[in-house]
């Protein structure tokens, strides 16, 4: 997977997330998905203020069809011997929500998804769409509504695609969170997990801690990526509405940094003034086709990024001068060339318009030089919670020797050489490690050496060289651990494992594996990198039997 562009996937990157995987819905539909036992206390958390804003635009040029296929496709016959019919009106109960924040309640036994009801609620509802197992139902009437629920302050949340929870109380989104990662666990992983104040016999096993969460959930994010289209003769730009590629025009995003709003805005304004065109994904013409903004919090450097559909930038002295006048943050302006027909947002060739290649900032007491495409992650004030986790799991004395895997640009890497006698980093993308190198030699940090390859194929290779690992930190991507890799993590035999994971199902089928060769989860922490939204980290240790924890 190539962290610089695919990985985003892990940091919520501003796209639409509607992709439904059938097997994972079938899962729910019969589990119920049944989060309604989790404690939860009502709470109210400040909610910043906002104008109106929010006008759909379409890309230009775009018919429907193309804009909305799924919407167009011919609905399947009728399927008899349902309890429920479409169009039908119903009252149910929520019993839980599924991983994708819909509300999960049941029609006679059977299985109904309502986005927006939330465990607890009692609603009416209108049958939209029936399949065989499960179906998908609106939202009519809160009949009865659940303690956690809150007005959502997002002026244009029921349009945007980039939180899924806003209408859940943040405490609710936290219990929520670590119930999801013990459903994982249990349904997928067959694991046994410790049961909350639970009384009597001596119990065994995983022990999932609350799910650490943030003191002021918003404004939390340090990039935006937002595409550009046109509309009443100037640049838009905003989030992509839910399942389309309908642009929702914005100005403010709560959860971003206020700067990375002050720099998209200028931007629009200022490119809407000189006459710089939008890029029209149906027919492959225009100039801008995203602006993205990367704010490094400690410092406060800032890095504005124009992806353009060609090299050439009309008046564009005149336009690096006027951001460079109305954004004195800004130390980098790059421009990012993408001409390829596709929703990748970058291509191959980025150039320095002005300042700097890259710009600064530090998680704990690292320091990270961050360039355009490469990826950093997206909250730092949870980043830092989430590594702190690591290295306590990693228990390290300054005596180990640790390998990461999926080392990336070196972020965990670097946390850990802070305590371990040496660390080894192994990324299969070669412009990761060349960041991660870059960023050692920043910190002069001499103990810790990268190397490109698949990790299942680079650990074995440094076992026969004679490197033995006490400690493993693996941080895959959404699809989780490489086969090989668990193979070779079983076969190296380490003390410990530290398993950091953005997907609670794919978290959960590895901890499977791990324990059946020879390991014991002893704790799992969920992390709330990204409030408001339906993702959540976490944070395992697992280590071998019969060692004492």
């Amino acid at each position: 997977m190539n962290i610089y562009e695919e990985r985003s996937e892990c940091t919520l990157s501003n796209t639409n997330r509607s992709g439904r995987g059938k097997n994972r819905r079938n899962s729910a539909a019969s589990q119920g998905q049944g989060n309604a036992s989790a404690s939860r206390q009502p709470s109210q958390t400040s909610r910043p203020s906002t104008r109106q804003q929010g006008k759909e635009v379409r890309p230009q040029g775009a018919s429907l069809s193309a804009v909305r296929p799924k919407e167009r496709a011919r609905e399947s016959a009728p399927i008899e011997g349902l309890p429920v019919s479409k169009n039908e009106e119903t009252v149910i109960d929520i019993i839980g929500m599924n991983h994708d924040g819909e509300g999960v309640g049941r029609a006679n036994g059977y299985t109904l998804f309502v986005q927006g009801a939330l465990p607890g609620e009692t609603v009416r509802v209108r049958v939209m769409k029936t399949k065989k197992q499960y179906g998908y139902a609106k939202l009519l009437e809160i009949v009865k509504a659940s303690p956690d629920r809150v007005s959502a302050p997002c002026p244009i949340y029921d349009q945007c695609g980039g939180c899924q929870i806003q209408h859940m109380s943040y405490a609710g989104q936290l219990a929520w969170k670590r119930q999801l990662v013990v459903d994982n666990l249990q349904r997928i992983g067959k694991l046994n997990v410790l049961v909350e104040d639970a009384e009597g016999a001596e119990q065994q096993g995983i022990r999932v801690l609350p799910t650490m969460g943030m003191d002021e959930p918003w404004r939390y994010r340090n990039k935006a990526q937002v595409p550009i289209g046109a509309a009443d003769g100037g640049l838009v730009g905003g989030f992509y509405a839910k399942g389309s590629h309908r642009i929702i025009d914005m100005d403010i995003c709560l959860i971003q940094h206020e700067h990375n709003d002050e720099v998209v805005a200028k931007v629009k304004e200022l490119g809407s003034h000189l006459g710089i065109s939008a890029y029209n994904e149906e027919t492959g013409r225009g100039l801008l086709r995203h602006v993205v903004v990367k704010k490094a919090f400690r410092t406060g450097e800032m890095m504005l990024v124009l992806v353009t559909n060609g090299r050439d930038i009309p008046h564009k002295d005149a336009w690096i001068g006027s951001i460079r006048e109305a954004i004195p943050h800004v130390a980098s302006i790059c421009q990012n060339v993408n001409k390829k027909q596709t929703n990748v947002i970058f291509g191959d060739e980025t150039r320095v318009l002005w300042g700097r290649d890259v710009i600064y900032d530090y998680i704990g007491d690292v320091q990270f030089a961050i360039s355009a495409r490469s990826f950093y992650q997206v909250n730092p004030v949870q980043t830092e919670v989430l590594y702190g986790k690591t290295v306590e799991y990693a228990g390290l004395s300054g005596k180990e020797t640790v390998i990461d895997a999926y080392c990336g640009i070196g972020t965990i890497s670097l946390f850990l050489a802070q305590h371990a006698d040496q660390v080894y980093g192994v990324e299969i993308v070669p412009e990761a490690i060349e960041d991660a190198r870059s960023n050692a030699m920043l910190n002069e940090m001499k103990n810790v050496k990268f190397e490109v390859g698949a990790s299942e194929d680079v650990i074995p290779r440094w076992k026969e060289q004679g490197i033995e690992a006490d400690v493993i930190v693996v941080d895959p991507p959404r699809k989780g651990c490489d086969p090989r890799l668990l193979d070779t993590i079983l076969e190296m035999k380490p003390e410990r494992v530290v398993y950091v994971s953005c997907n609670p199902s794919t978290l959960a089928r590895d901890l499977r594996v791990l324990e059946d060769g020879g390991y014991r989860t002893v704790e799992v922490t969920p992390v709330d990198m990204f409030p408001h939204t339906v993702h959540v980290e976490s944070v395992a240790l697992l280590v071998r039997d019969g060692t004492d924890h």
